[in-house]
């Protein structure tokens, strides 16, 4: 049976040298011992010249390089800065994710160097780089005030909250719908599985703040969020509270109402509200609350027949109350590192 040497380790082929070598020396034909190994005729003399030539170092396996990379270590690093932190928009792409394909026809136009979509993948994934579901940052963002927030404005108010012994609140709101996009369930291919759910939409609107010590306060309501209505949340919300409160919150319209300042005013100094940067949820802990909620709370799963949507809701936020140390882990969340000391 005649084998291909190819097919053989660096290991296997030099033991089989050695002793193939060493057999011919010891007065074996030649034929006959590259024959008991299946190994081609003509292979053995190759073998035994390289032998008398350098010895036995001489049949010592040696690494093969391969086929030379298309692109430099530089080259690749190149590769990576032009996909980190950037958009393919800014190199003229009409596309603003990144693909494979976006990434060879940059390599080509910047490098002339042709590579397919598997070579491109494997030097993604040799720089480190996966595919990722990409976060959305509106345009509106102001970098700037973001990062005086996070390293100027909030360390200063943790600060004076410390002098004064206030406590520091995040605040937010979000609404739950009975119809919202369910998860994904297994099913024989091509037979898309049917979830029986009610055909009656129903709609919650919950209001929540967090501490970074575990601390959570919540509330539901049905009518749309104004200025009247924020004032008479937030006067459940002071209820019984005895130390001030500094509340962090974005800046919605009811936030900003002139009627929730004349009532911040009246507490004289109980409370203080202070606004993130714009367009920057990701800053507020309070945001993982309602992430939690409708990504691994009862909420999510389809409502059975007559059953309320708003006992759901509840019976989730009751459940994190409950919960403290689930609390202080929203607060650990790289987004929200600043708020910790």
């Amino acid at each position: 049976m005649r084998i291909d040497g190819r097919t053989l380790s660096h290991e296997t082929s030099e033991t089989i040298r050695r002793h193939a070598v060493q057999r011919v020396q010891e007065g074996e034909a030649p034929s006959a011992v590259i024959k008991s190994y299946g190994l081609c005729r003509t292979t053995i003399y190759k073998w035994l010249r390289a032998a008398r030539r350098g010895g036995a170092a001489a049949l010592t396996a040696r690494k093969h390089p391969g086929r030379p990379p298309a692109l430099t270590p530089r080259q690749k690093l190149h590769v990576r800065g032009w996909i980190n932190g950037k958009d393919p928009r800014q190199y003229g792409f009409d596309f603003g994710l990144w693909t494979r394909q976006i990434v060879a026809a940059l390599v080509e136009q910047k490098f002339r160097v042709q590579l397919g979509v598997t070579a491109i993948g494997r030097l993604l994934a040799e720089l480190d780089i996966t595919p990722q579901k990409p976060l959305r940052r509106a345009y509106e963002r102001d970098p700037v005030a973001i990062t005086r927030w996070t390293t100027t404005v909030f360390p200063r108010l943790r600060a004076r909250a410390k002098r004064v012994g206030a406590t520091i609140f995040f605040l937010d709101e979000a609404g739950v719908r009975s119809d919202q996009v369910l998860g994904r369930t297994w099913g024989l291919r091509g037979q898309t599985p049917e979830v029986p759910t009610s055909g009656r939409r129903q709609s919650v609107n919950a209001i929540s703040a967090v501490n970074a010590l575990g601390a959570f306060w919540y509330e539901l309501y049905a009518e749309r969020l104004n200025g009247a209505r924020f004032v008479e949340l937030l006067s459940h919300f002071m209820h019984r509270r005895h130390r001030p409160v500094f509340l962090v919150l974005d800046g919605h319209p009811a936030h900003t109402a002139k009627i929730v300042a004349q009532y911040v005013q009246r507490l004289g100094g109980r409370l203080e509200l202070h606004f993130l940067p714009g367009y920057a949820p990701e800053l507020n802990p309070d945001e993982f609350v309602w992430n939690h909620l409708k990504r691994q709370g009862v909420s999510k799963t389809p409502l059975r027949r007559d059953e309320s949507l708003r006992s759901r809701v509840q019976s989730d936020l009751a459940a994190i109350e409950a919960r403290p140390a689930l609390i202080r882990s929203f607060f650990h969340a790289p987004s929200v590192a600043y708020t910790r000391d």
